[in-house]
């Protein structure tokens, strides 16, 4: 059985017959803490440096500053976006911020940055799909434009990763990042136009069966914070390195595969890849295995490490802020993380 889809025959195909046309990307943001934590800084920990590079490709990573949480840096994002699009935020009347590591159990991080951006209007919420949370998130605003119940949205993927990875972890604790990426979604003023916005295709997908591969054991109901927790470290991110690899490493080819087929497209008429930046071998490993020219993959996760929900949003930014997109462009992005949880779209810029 595919470790893709869990499923046979002509079902596997029809599940991606969903799109969400007539819609687009206005603008992007993103924000980054200031505080860059490079790998030499950690070989003064006691942490091997060159394995960092030699396994993950990663150099640095920001974390975020003690008065600094996820609704600041969504906030900041967020803000950035705006203003590049010159939209007044009282014109937002939906956000969502894909994020594993809200503030507060409540209120939500999304609800915060309302707040602080002044959205008089807008409905607030998180969604908790982990490194698929800003595709899960960014279909979900689709949706709710199409259907004719929202005109502008902001879809944030916000997180601190630094506060759920335990620094005694040698393994996972120099992998993951803190910051934001935003787009603005809104309906395109030409939904009929061939090359108009929009998701040709998408799906998002779970895998709870492989759930105790990436979790985070302590500190919701299931196992609430107390002495024992602390002691045995359990609110920390534990997670089976080997086995999440190997899982994304197969899956990530084969779902790419699936879906430009459901749109009758080839590799090479993708202009642009966008994988969650999880790991540089696994989206060489992906690149490779498709036979798509690196030139066409953007990678940052050498500067911010795994970011979570925010790394397609900062990815889409920088690839917009390079000039790099242009209209009609056709730009393939996946996400694929703890849950665990997969997602991937092909998107016309």
């Amino acid at each position: 059985m595919s470790i893709a889809t869990h499923n046979k025959g002509n079902m596997k195909g029809s599940l991606w017959k969903r799109s969400i046309p007539g819609v687009r990307i206005v603008s992007t943001g993103m924000f980054a803490p200031d505080n860059e934590v490079r790998n030499e800084d950690l070989a003064a920990l006691g942490y091997d440096s060159d394995w960092i590079i030699q396994r993950t490709g990663i150099k640095s990573r920001r974390h975020v500053q003690n008065h600094q949480a996820t609704s600041d840096m969504a906030t900041q994002a967020a803000r950035m976006c705006l203003e590049n699009a010159n939209v007044d935020p009282n014109e937002i009347d939906l956000i969502i911020i894909a994020t594993m590591t809200p503030d507060h159990y409540t209120p939500s991080a999304a609800c915060l940055t309302q707040a602080n951006l002044g959205c008089r209007n807008a409905a607030a919420l998180d969604l908790n799909a982990a490194c698929s949370g800003f595709v899960y998130s960014l279909a979900t605003a689709g949706n709710f434009i199409t259907a004719g119940n929202c005109q502008k949205a902001l879809v944030i993927g916000a997180e601190t990763m630094s506060m759920v990875v335990d620094p005694r972890d040698k393994k996972t604790f120099p992998l993951f990042g803190d910051a934001a990426g935003a787009v603005l979604l809104e309906a395109d003023p030409k939904p009929d136009d061939a090359q108009a916005s929009g998701l040709l295709t998408y799906r998002l997908a779970s895998v709870g069966e492989m759930s105790d591969c990436l979790v985070v054991p302590a500190g919701g109901s299931r196992m609430p914070l107390c002495q024992d927790v602390l002691d045995t470290r359990s609110q920390y991110l534990r997670m089976d390195g080997r086995t999440v690899f190997k899982w994304a490493v197969r899956l990530v080819p084969e779902i790419t595969r699936e879906m430009l087929d459901a749109v009758n497209l080839k590799l090479e008429d993708i202009d642009w890849f966008i994988y969650h930046q999880a790991n540089k071998r696994i989206i060489y490993s992906v690149a490779d295995e498709l036979g798509v020219d690196l030139d066409k993959v953007i990678i940052n996760l050498e500067r911010y490490g795994n970011t979570s929900a925010a790394s397609i949003p900062i990815t889409l930014h920088e690839g917009n802020t390079a000039d790099r997109f242009k209209r009609g462009d056709l730009i393939a992005i996946a996400g694929f993380g703890a849950g665990l949880t997969w997602a991937a779209s092909v998107l016309r810029w």
